[in-house]
């Protein structure tokens, strides 16, 4: 039972991380996917930027109130300033609401979970009474339907007593979604292994197929599985050649 013992309510508002590395160290096993193998290092950082803002695109369509994005490269907040802050989302009036997108430094700490835990830990502090997550910025096949569903299906875990849950990705060792109920720790265990970490620390996994959500992408087979679901535009916009279901 998360914190007090009191379910969240149905509605409670979703803040998430969204950790994204120095574009150009980023997906070292992606080099070249761009390019025909190439590895032309403007092309490399072309695509990576490109998972970031189609999974941020789909993320703010869904339930989510705001996505921060925690980064060590000082490139990354123009860039998505520049693609998405301003961008008119299709289907979409003015009127409608997208979630808010902010980008934080770093700053240098030890590794991707302290940055997400710093992440949560400003999220938390605005505030305490909402759900946070950590999604994985590599998810360009994501759609906001997935996440929602996510969401809700986390919301009633919560609601049942469940103090965290996880999404697993598709080959189901990793984890591509973690949520925290309100006034619990995110306690984030990403890396190889972490769906089996997160299980053992308590969080509860999602099911469903949510087969976007779930599709990560570190190497050329996951970018060709992704792009077989159906990538966003920047992903498509990056890409000069992908072997469609080679």
């Amino acid at each position: 039972m998360h914190d007090g013992g009191v379910p969240p309510p149905a509605a409670a508002p979703v803040d998430i991380v969204v950790p994204v590395k120095s574009l150009r160290a980023a997906k070292s096993r992606l080099r070249g996917a761009a390019d025909a193998g190439v590895g032309d290092p403007d092309a490399h950082s072309r695509l990576a930027l490109a998972l970031v803002l189609d999974t941020l695109t789909a993320a703010r369509l869904a339930r989510v109130r705001t996505l921060l994005v925690v980064t060590a490269d000082p490139d990354v907040e123009k860039a998505i300033d520049d693609a998405l802050r301003q961008a008119r989302v299709p289907g979409r009036s003015p009127a409608d609401r997208v979630a808010e997108i902010d980008v934080v430094a770093e700053g240098g700490l030890p590794g991707l979970n302290a940055a997400l835990a710093h992440g949560a830990g400003l999220l938390r502090a605005r505030d305490p009474h909402g759900i946070v997550g950590a999604l994985q910025s590599d998810l360009p096949a994501l759609r906001p339907g997935e996440l929602d569903t996510a969401l809700t299906a986390a919301t009633a875990l919560f609601a049942g007593g469940a103090a965290r849950a996880f999404c697993t990705d598709t080959p189901g060792d990793g984890t591509s979604l973690l949520l925290s109920a309100p006034g619990v720790a995110l306690d984030p265990m990403f890396g190889a292994g972490s769906a089996a970490r997160h299980a053992g620390s308590g969080a509860v996994p999602v099911e469903g197929s949510l087969p976007g959500l779930r599709r990560d992408v570190d190497t050329a087979d996951d970018l060709r599985h992704a792009v077989a679901l159906g990538v966003g535009t920047h992903t498509t916009s990056a890409l000069a050649v992908v072997a469609r279901g080679a």
